[in-house]
């Protein structure tokens, strides 16, 4: 196994670079910006990209992703999260990305830890309770990933993500 980072903030760029790869793949012809948000609160950026009329019910809220991606199509705007771990993750680093789904509804939602899925690998992959993972509006059921970052690889582990993508 490949050595963890040192400081969290490690991991911002890398994720950042994939995703925006991974949204430059799956979105072509979109305007596309990804960001290493985690020093600023979720709407700042939001306001600084001139998409925080399609997301009100961020403003004034403590919310700091990691990474934050924002794909323009269409005059239709996406919001995208990476949240990134070093440690093992555990039900409190799910829950902090799940209230945020919930109040923010993004495309797609991402938490990723270099060091591996703790206890949540018992949860997801033998308690199959992959239901923990959904979020949306109620009409369309989202759910979040969950994997391993491979940093050697500067990419998500696509054998560990749940559900698979």
């Amino acid at each position: 196994m490949a050595s963890n980072v040192k400081k969290e903030v490690e991991l911002y760029e890398p994720m950042r670079i994939w995703l925006q790869q991974y949204l430059e793949d799956k979105y072509k012809g979109a305007t596309i910006i990804t960001v290493d948000s985690h020093s600023q609160t979720l709407d700042l950026f939001l306001e600084k990209y001139g998409v925080i009329d399609r997301y009100p019910q961020t403003i004034g809220l403590d919310i700091q992703i990691d990474v934050l991606g924002i794909v323009i199509k269409n005059g239709k705007t996406q919001i995208f999260f990476v949240e990134a771990k070093k440690t093992q993750l555990n039900l409190h680093d799910l829950g902090q990305l799940w209230a945020y789904c919930k109040l923010c509804d993004p495309a797609e939602a991402f938490l990723l830890s270099s060091y591996g899925l703790g206890s949540l690998n018992k949860i997801l992959n033998n308690l199959l309770r992959t239901d923990l993972l959904e979020f949306g509006d109620g009409k369309r059921i989202k759910k979040m990933q969950v994997g391993k970052w491979d940093i050697s690889k500067s990419s998500p582990d696509y054998h560990t993500l749940v559900p698979k993508m």
